[in-house]
């Protein structure tokens, strides 16, 4: 199929509808404002349903509806957005509907402002609800991944019914790449748990009422299983030029393309310098990690936050190496010549005082 040029966020919707999604409910919200713009020109074309919700509260319990009767759908905001529909994500997680929620991460706290910043890590990744609940989250770096991870997480969800968070900074949902889709959309079905209001369904029940507490503990049993799961099964991340990497260098979304840039620099130099970009956010790449600590001397971690994927990253490494960190916050994006001086003072820190290769100046 010949590919085309679109913003991150239209890639978002032209990927769901090929996964099967017929109903989308959302409020607008910069920078996710041309995720409801498109869905609302697409989904009525396909048979589907958009409609544009009063609130982010009622757009996430119209979620809870529609997946309860088995449709694929979808939503998508921002940071005070997302803060709205946290007690809805948990009801869902809890009665086990599968649906995806697309985040483009707006700086923060409070309204903060419409630039782009990673600042929704610790509410998205973590569980910013009630309960004993995880969502899967992935985390794209390119308009591409916008629309093949969009695809992963409605094959996700319903693998294991559970709400799945496409996490993506402002930058990667404004910019426009070329994008190619695959050339068969997937139709849709009804899973046999649903509720249709059918006499073959009328048995289905949808939700997360339990008041026994030996029930409600089986329950959560049950959910933490599929968690575990996940954990062994979807984990995913990139590893650019780590197999002799000193330093390695790890950031996710627009980030991960900064750090790109500076390897190619960083070893241009001399500095032996890799990248591991979490693709998975939740369930998170332990492993890639203690395996590079095996070789690697250090790891610096860049975020478009205070520091909020640093503490898994620092729980990964579990001590066995140094984990700096350089961030920007507020909408700043961290500049290629900024790391690439921050790796280099690092590189003095840590690695021991470098050769010339044959008779070249290795400048750190």
């Amino acid at each position: 199929m010949r590919k085309q040029l679109i913003k991150g966020n239209e890639a978002i919707v032209k990927s769901a509808i090929l996964s099967g999604c017929r109903a989308f409910y959302g409020y607008p919200i910069t920078p996710a404002s041309e995720i409801a713009e498109a869905a609302a020109k697409y989904i009525p074309q396909t048979g589907g349903v958009f409609l544009q919700a009063e609130s982010e509260v009622a757009a996430i319990n119209m979620l809870y509806g529609a997946a309860s009767a088995g449709v694929r759908c979808m939503t998508a905001s921002s940071g005070p957005g997302m803060s709205l529909m946290q007690e809805g994500i948990s009801y869902l997680a809890g009665a086990e509907l599968p649906c995806v929620i697309a985040d483009i991460t707006r700086g923060g706290p409070g309204l903060g402002n419409i630039a782009a910043e990673q600042s929704d890590y610790h509410q998205v990744v973590k569980g910013g609800g009630h309960g004993n609940y995880r969502t899967i989250v992935l985390a794209p770096h390119s308009v591409q991944e916008m629309a093949d991870l969009t695809a992963l997480a409605f094959e996700l969800a319903d693998r294991y019914r559970n709400p799945v968070v496409v996490l993506a900074d402002g930058f990667i949902g404004q910019m426009m790449e070329p994008v190619e889709f695959p050339q068969t959309a997937i139709e849709p079905r009804q899973p046999y748990w649903a509720v249709a209001g059918t006499a073959e369904t009328r048995a289905n029940l949808i939700t997360s009422l339990h008041l026994d507490i030996d029930e409600l503990e089986a329950h959560n049993r049950h959910l933490e299983q599929k968690y575990l799961c996940a954990e062994q099964l979807e984990v995913r991340a990139e590893e650019w030029q780590t197999e002799d990497a000193d330093i390695v260098l790890v950031g996710y979304g627009m980030v991960a393309r900064i750090l790109k840039a500076v390897t190619a620099e960083a070893r241009a130099s001399g500095l032996k310098v890799g990248v591991l970009r979490p693709v998975t956010l939740y369930p998170f790449p332990k492993l890639n990690f203690q395996q590079l600590a095996t070789s690697a001397s250090a790891f610096i971690v860049v975020e478009m936050s205070n520091g909020q994927m640093l503490e898994d990253v620092r729980l990964a490494v579990n001590g066995a190496r140094p984990v700096e960190f350089l961030s920007r916050v507020g909408g700043n994006v961290p500049s290629h010549a900024e790391v690439l001086r921050y790796v280099r003072a690092q590189a003095l820190r840590y690695l021991p005082a470098m050769e010339p290769e044959e008779g070249r100046i290795v400048h750190v």
